[in-house]
Parts: structure tokens; sequence; C-alpha cells
């Protein structure tokens, strides 16, 4: 058997090595409201973009003081922290819960999170309080211009 052979036949530990995160989210939206940033390796230009707005100061944020934020914002112990904020003052990107259900903020319409797409929207109503997905954090580089790439049902 040559290497290709038993490559094949045993998938590798991580696709990216050993000092990488493997996740893998519907779309970026998804992944920033489970409190992940943009990847420096892979979306490079992004990521520096995004750690600009993360900072809010002419100098971007470095890797390790995003996570460590990051973690903290985005668990409550064990469960996810949900963050209470008016749904008026929220731009597009953010994920909210209503009920039992998320939806993504997209101009006028909450567009509902399924974990296969966006299944439907409802127009955004005004005036309410919601539970924020997102992480306050990654809610203010949204705001100041980030904007994340959304998977093709949103449209």
């Amino acid at each position: 058997m040559d290497l290709l052979q038993a490559r094949l036949q045993r998938p590798p530990d991580h696709v990216w090595g050993d000092s990488y995160s493997e996740l893998f989210f519907l779309d970026e939206v998804t992944a920033l409201a489970a409190g992940h940033r943009p990847c420096f390796e892979c979306r490079r230009r992004d990521a520096k973009l995004f750690a600009t707005l993360f900072a809010g100061k002419r100098q971007r944020a470095a890797a390790a003081t995003m996570d460590k934020a990051l973690h903290a914002e985005r668990l409550d112990g064990k469960a996810k922290r949900r963050h209470p904020r008016k749904i008026d003052l929220l731009p597009d990107g953010a994920m909210i819960a209503i009920e039992r259900d998320a939806f993504a903020v997209r101009g006028g319409r909450l567009l509902r999170w399924t974990p296969s797409g966006y299944a439907g929207s409802r127009r955004r109503p005004r005036g309410i309080e919601v539970d924020m997905l997102t992480p306050p954090s990654i809610v203010t580089a949204l705001a100041k211009g980030y904007r994340p790439l959304w998977h093709p049902s949103s449209q």
C-alpha cells in the first residue's frame, strides 16, 4: 500500500494541523454569533479589518486579545450568554433570539436561522428589547462597518 492509499483509508486527525480549531458554520454571520472571529490564515484581509474595527483605534487588536474578550462575552458558565439590547440599534449581521428561534438582522427583515440555511423572514419589529446572541464586541465591529459573508439562502 502506498502513502496516498494509506491517507485515503485513514482521515487526518486535523484538517489544518494541531494548532488550529476546525470549526464549520452555516456562514460567517453564524460563526460571529457563536463568538468566533475571521481567520487570519485563510481570510487575512477581512481578519485585519475586523481586528481594527474590534479595537476601535487606529491600531488593530491582537488575536489573543480578541479571543479573550470574546470568550468572556460568549459564555455564562457553560451556557450561551445572551445580551439584552434594543432591536432598533442592531446592525446587519447581528443574531438575536425571539422565543425559541434565532434570527439574523438584515435591513428591515429578520431571517430565521436553521442549520441548513435561512428559512423565511419576517419584518423587523421596532421598539422592543431582544436577546442578542452575537457578542457585543462583534456587534460593535459590525456597526462600524464590518460586512460578514452570508449564506446564499439569506437572499
